[in-house]
């Protein structure tokens, strides 16, 4: 990024990273609220009350400022998570705990965390190149706490991640405020995939005579219908990509 044209009255610089800071957080409201394809330029400078061609003396380029906003959005709620798992020591109480914390973040009003994110598929092949690797170093906090789990060997840790992400990341979608607080709603969550967990695990270790039997149904696949198996390689092609 651009380096700012600094002056040696500390008051004017001051007074410059004011500004600045007011256009990353006008700016990310814009891009929470529209989307980085429908956001421009002129839109950002409009709502801080410059000229677009002044707006450059503070950014680079639209594609840096998302950027820059994009990572310092989950380096925020990174912070937030850490914070929250930090008195913990089990694997499972940490793994609530971040449970927990990421719900809560997706979920608050004032969020730009999951718009952010969101708007990674409609931003250029670099810039989605730049931000989906801040993505995945955010999620190996989770990816660290799932590693440390007491899992079955029959569960993939990968999946078992990407669908614990998939539902804390979209709850704003079927959230509807009133009957359950964010916090209960994330016990329910983690203690749904905890208690699969666990009964994989008791299944594993039982032994073979009390083992239930997969018998064959005799069905055959609908016309069109995937199989299990390629249903799940594409879950993880399209999360990991």
């Amino acid at each position: 990024m651009r380096a700012l044209q600094g002056s040696p009255n500390g008051e004017e610089s001051g007074t410059q990273a004011e500004r600045r800071q007011e256009i990353l957080e006008v700016a990310a409201q814009l891009f929470s609220e529209r989307g980085y394809k429908a956001t421009s330029i002129r839109q950002i400078a409009d709502a801080v009350g410059m000229m677009a061609g002044s707006l450059y003396y503070h950014i680079q380029s639209k594609e840096s400022l998302f950027v820059e906003i994009h990572n310092r959005a989950l380096d925020a709620a990174a912070s937030r998570i850490f914070s929250a798992i930090a008195p913990h020591t089990a694997p499972w109480s940490r793994l609530e705990a971040a449970c927990a914390e990421l719900l809560d973040i997706q979920l608050s009003l004032t969020s730009i965390t999951l718009p952010l994110m969101n708007s990674i598929i409609s931003a250029p092949p670099d810039v989605r190149s730049a931000l989906i690797k801040k993505r995945d170093e955010f999620e190996t906090i989770f990816r660290n706490i799932i590693d440390d789990l007491p899992l079955p060997s029959t569960i993939d840790r990968d999946i078992y991640r990407i669908l614990l992400l998939r539902v804390l990341n979209t709850a704003s979608d079927w959230y509807r405020s009133g009957r359950m607080s964010h916090d209960q709603i994330a016990h329910q969550i983690f203690t749904i995939f905890r208690h699969q967990a666990e009964t994989e695990a008791d299944r594993e270790t039982a032994p073979t005579s009390t083992r239930p039997r997969n018998r064959p149904t005799g069905r055959t696949p609908k016309p069109g219908r995937r199989p299990a198996a390629q249903a799940s390689s594409d879950i993880l092609d399209k999360s990991m990509a």
